[in-house]
């Protein structure tokens, strides 16, 4: 009987190895597909924030990582890619967070010259109502775009808002929350890269896939 039982454990003990062995490799194999598939989302949304073409593989490799919780969001480091022509610094493309959206954080990608101007801004991330929140992915709505072309300057403050606290900016029926969280979340970040100019000549220093 014993021997019956010290058999019937070794059978399960050798299905359960395997078993592991075949998750392992499951998981390893799905895990560079997965990878692949984010760095081209990734890929794609750099060039939806910019006005014209650029190499995107450039974009990743010109990149810092920064930690800057009360501008961005995250008390961990967001990459902030820097977008050249010739040589001359264009835009900062800065991965922002606004953590105060109604069903928690909103993650974005935020373009912006170093002068202050919002070139482009797209949402990455967010877990926000479908049919009220959902309105600030500019697959649902056109919303997002109202940024583009925007001066985000200390002197343009008040007009960084929602209508309904005095801003320029349409607010969603029934939703005034999520609309307010990007819009604060992407004036912090214009102007935490007008105040840094030294992110145009940091050391790049992301990880990105070869």
């Amino acid at each position: 009987m014993i021997r019956f039982i010290s058999k019937n454990a070794l059978i399960l003990a050798l299905v359960a190895l395997l078993c592991v062995a075949i998750l392992g490799t499951i998981n390893q194999l799905t895990a560079e597909r997965i990878a692949e598939q984010q760095l081209l989302s990734r890929m794609n949304t750099l060039q939806e924030v910019l006005p014209e073409p650029a190499d995107v593989r450039t974009l990743l490799a010109d990149c810092v990582q920064v930690t800057a919780p009360e501008a961005l969001g995250r008390s961990t480091a967001q990459a902030v890619y820097r977008w050249r022509v010739q040589q001359q610094l264009k835009a900062f493309i800065v991965e922002t967070t606004a953590p105060d959206g109604y069903s928690g954080n909103i993650d974005l990608l935020v373009a912006v010259t170093p002068g202050g101007e919002v070139l482009g801004s797209r949402v990455l991330n967010h877990q926000e109502t479908p049919g009220l929140g959902d309105k600030i992915e500019s697959r649902r709505n056109n919303w997002i775009y109202a940024f583009s072309g925007q001066s985000a300057t200390e002197a343009d403050a008040k007009r960084w808002a929602v209508k309904k606290d005095g801003g320029d900016f349409d607010q969603f029926t029934g939703a005034t929350i999520t609309p307010r969280a990007v819009i604060n979340a992407i004036y912090r970040t214009a102007r935490f890269v007008q105040q840094h100019p030294e992110l145009a000549d940091a050391t790049a220093n992301c990880e990105i896939m070869p």
